[in-house]
């Protein structure tokens, strides 16, 4: 079972709102880069006969 200091953190934590805008902001778009990036390198593999 976690620590009862961790429990309030988690829960002070998101009373505020979580991480921000900004950090929710770089990991959609470094999620969205990722899978831009594996289209990107793994279209090419298709093409070879």
């Amino acid at each position: 079972m976690p620590h009862p200091s961790l429990l309030l953190a988690a829960a002070e934590n998101a009373q505020n709102g979580g991480p921000g805008w900004i950090l929710r902001t770089v990991i959609i778009v470094g999620v969205v880069g990722a899978a831009l990036l594996a289209w990107i390198l793994l279209r090419g593999y298709g093409n070879q006969d």
